[in-house]
């Protein structure tokens, strides 16, 4: 390293290696368990037999011949049985009816017992089937929570920086201006950018300003640095913890239009714009299954518990997985939600888009409109989603624009791109809030009838500082 930085070697990062590869030992042995299965097998039709065979059979005077003499035909007819009733239901056809009844002397009474057996067992497997799916459900999180924390190893150990030089010069200096240094830690981020964390106190009575800190410690190393976003506004007498890094070379700032189904004031889409750790700023929206209240508190939970993971520092494409096997487990019934994501990084430009069964996103640029599309599932529906993420260079003045499919169902279905397209190009607005009230406008204004679903247009502008 330069100027005699040093990358340091953690043993928190190994440690870590170490949980990770302990929770993916659990969840290869959560899944050696037994499995999911759609069959019954030989043994277990032999014990549904033997069931009838000694509740009912037992005192017919036909018994020994039935199971005996002529087992095998007794078993091919209960087979038959069986068959006919996993395919076609309860209600057996004229022809087989008449076969038992010419077969057993207790017909109706056969039929019913073992019916009741076979139904049995199919609860049984039923609920032995959730009972796997469930712990399906519990391998694929303990699988992507031990990646995460390999992830996050191998960041720490990447990123972690000893600089005795600096941090003697930002002691010395601090002091100075009257804050005491208790310690202080260096790393470097994914983008080569510094970020410094001191834990100090002010050694005056009155408080000293977090302003006036980050100018100082900017001074000392030469590089413009800005408070990490989350903190107070002073430092006190009691010691605290100071996080700044290098000022990013970008801004982002986000607009939104929305109106529910028939004009309703409840909306099944949901959205959210926050900044997250290292430099960088998610947008989503998601799209609720059907309209109104369910799907609105199903989009909100999908959004709730998204940004709580990326502010927690988890992968983009692991926190989708992680709440697509939450809303899968335990659920008899289908409900999805869409997810159309961008994670911008504020230092170069770039945005990574991941989406699961949204619509188009559409870039304006300024010499025309981009359109990034994507064929994955949306969650809820399947274990193990397959995502799909696409990284774009912005440049000063590009906006990114995200819709629900209410926007893009409102056009006619062979139009939809191209007029969406010419709405977005042919606005000159830049403020994100009015461009995305316009495009919702010109929708609307091209359909002439209240909306047929939720539509929901999120727009977000970048510019350099």
């Amino acid at each position: 390293m330069e100027n005699g930085q040093v990358l340091h070697v953690s043993p928190y990062a190994v440690q870590i290696e170490r949980f990770a590869d302990s929770l993916t030992q659990i969840s290869h042995t959560v899944k050696k368990m037994e499995g999911r299965k759609n069959f019954f097998t030989g043994e277990e039709v032999d014990n549904m037999f033997g069931q009838v065979k000694n509740g009912l059979c037992a005192n017919c005077e036909k018994c020994a011949w039935c199971w005996e003499e002529d087992f095998i035909h007794t078993y091919q007819m209960g087979y038959e049985v069986l068959s006919a009733v996993d395919s076609y239901g309860s209600e057996l056809n004229t022809e087989i009816r008449r076969k038992l009844s010419q077969r057993c002397v207790q017909a109706p009474r056969y039929l019913r017992r073992l019916l009741g057996t076979f139904q049995e067992a199919k609860q049984d497997m039923m609920w032995k089937n959730r009972m796997a799916q469930s712990r399906e459900g519990c391998a694929i999180q303990l699988d992507t929570f031990a990646e995460m924390l390999r992830e996050t190893s191998k960041e720490l150990e990447d990123s972690l920086v000893t600089d005795e030089r600096m941090e003697k010069r930002l002691i010395s200096g601090l002091r100075r201006k009257g804050v005491r240094v208790l310690n202080c830690y260096f790393f470097m981020n994914r983008n080569g950018k510094y970020e410094i964390h001191l834990t100090a106190r002010s050694m005056q009575e009155k408080c000293i300003t977090m302003k006036e800190i980050v100018k100082e410690i900017s001074d000392i190393t030469g590089k413009q640095m800005v408070a990490a976003s989350g903190q107070g506004q002073t430092l006190g007498r009691e010691y605290m913890t100071i996080a700044c890094l290098e000022g990013p070379g970008y801004h982002v700032m986000q607009g939104v239009a929305r109106i529910g189904k028939d004009k309703s004031p409840v909306s099944g889409d949901n959205f959210m714009a926050c900044e997250l750790p290292g430099g960088r700023q998610a947008i989503a929206l998601s799209d609720g299954m059907g309209s109104g209240e369910k799907a609105c508190r199903e989009s909100t939970q999908v959004i709730e518990l998204l940004e709580e993971l990326l502010l927690a520092g988890f992968p983009e494409k692991m926190a989708v997985q992680m709440i697509n096997t939450t809303l899968v487990m335990g659920r008899e019934e289908i409900h999805y939600s869409t997810v159309d994501m961008g994670i911008f990084d504020l230092y170069d430009g770039t945005c990574e888009f991941v989406k699961a069964g949204a619509s188009s996103t559409f870039i304006k640029r300024k010499d025309g409109v981009e359109r990034l599309t994507s064929t994955s599932l949306p969650i809820g529906v399947v274990h193990k989603i397959e995502l799909e993420s696409i990284e774009c260079q912005l440049e000063d003045g590009d906006f990114v624009i995200m819709m629900t499919d209410g926007v893009l169902d409102a056009l006619p279905v062979a139009e939809q791109d191209v007029l969406l397209s010419t709405i977005i190009g042919g606005s000159d607005l830049d403020n994100p809030r009015e461009m995305a009230q316009h495009i919702l406008k010109q929708v609307m204004n091209w359909t002439g009838e209240a909306p047929q679903d939720d539509m929901t247009v999120l727009v977000a502008g970048v510019w350099r500082y």
